[in-house]
């Protein structure tokens, strides 16, 4: 099953030339969550071919540059005469707020919009094989991170094994990787331990959002797959981070590295390194021996399975 990251903002507060705002697209085969938008969201939407199909936008906080494309973006999908509903999801307290920006400049959606406010801990959507959920982050506003964690797989089944067993070609393979013990026409019963390897761990992808470095981060980005914090500054502005309440990416590195992740995107990047992010990547390097990433507008991030 694919799970594809699209970063379509990945400037900080104000856009520039090459970077928009902040919003993050990703398709889980087939499921199409956004978090955050940023101005102009829509048309980044179109430029980088990812569709209006979203079915949940999560938002972290209501500072401009992470909700002001909101308008903009369920005018689009009004204009193309969408009928499925929306879910946007955001911080408790903060839902009039949201409901505001559907409903600006008097504008009526005529699908389905609804908002629904989440707190630091809780699940924010539940799905079969997976949930979004809600943490907790330290920025100078109300404000939370959101974590796509996928459940456990069943273990890999060994049919060589099974027919060493003399279990037959055909259901019973089934019935014994669902986790039934299956009889043999001897009587003999072979339960699925004895066939299947042990369970499998899904994928973890977590957004913080804008945030000083976060000991709770670093629970909640525990074995992440991949992970995407503020890098807001390099370390020559360590000490405007902390008073804006962002991080350095020497700090997201640290979080990284701590949580143990595999791979580590570092974005919400101030307008001043617009032209040169040289300094994130090394400083994010020296402290996280994963993989880093300073993703451009339109990239594209395939998230593999932990045992790929």
């Amino acid at each position: 099953m694919s799970m594809r990251v699209t970063f379509l903002g990945t400037s900080g507060a104000v856009p520039t030339t090459s970077r928009n705002p902040s919003a993050i697209f990703v398709n889980r085969e087939g499921d199409r969550l956004l978090f955050d938008a940023g101005e102009g969201t829509q048309r980044q939407m179109m430029r980088f071919g990812t569709g209006f199909a979203v079915s949940d936008l999560f938002v972290t906080h209501i500072h401009g540059d992470h909700v002001l494309g909101i308008p903009g973006l369920v005018q689009t999908m009004e204009f193309n005469e969408r009928e499925d509903p929306l879910t946007i999801h955001a911080p408790r307290g903060t839902g009039d707020e949201i409901e505001a920006l559907v409903h600006a400049v008097g504008n009526r959606p005529s699908f389905p919009v609804r908002v629904t406010e989440v707190t630091p801990g809780e699940t924010a959507v539940r799905r079969e094989d997976y949930e979004v959920r809600a943490f907790r982050v330290d920025h100078d506003a109300n404000a939370v991170g959101y974590a796509l964690v996928e459940d456990e797989r069943k273990g890999r089944f060994d049919r060589e094994r099974a027919e060493e067993l003399g279990v037959p070609v055909g259901p019973k393979f089934s019935k014994l990787h669902e986790g039934e013990p299956v009889e043999l026409d001897d009587g003999t019963v072979v339960r699925p331990e004895q066939v299947v390897g042990d369970p499998r761990p899904g994928r973890r992808f977590v957004y913080t959002g804008d945030t000083r470095p976060s000991e709770n981060v670093v629970a909640v980005a525990e074995d992440a797959d991949l992970l995407v914090h503020d890098a807001t500054f390099a370390s020559d502005r360590a000490d405007r981070a902390a008073k804006t309440a962002h991080s350095t990416a020497a700090q997201a590195g640290d979080v990284a590295r701590r949580a143990g992740a595999a791979r580590l995107a570092l974005t919400h990047v101030s307008s001043r390194y617009a032209n040169d992010t040289s300094a994130h990547r090394r400083e994010a390097n020296e402290a996280f021996d994963g993989e880093v990433l300073v993703p451009d507008d339109g990239q594209v991030v395939e998230v593999p399975y932990p045992d790929e």
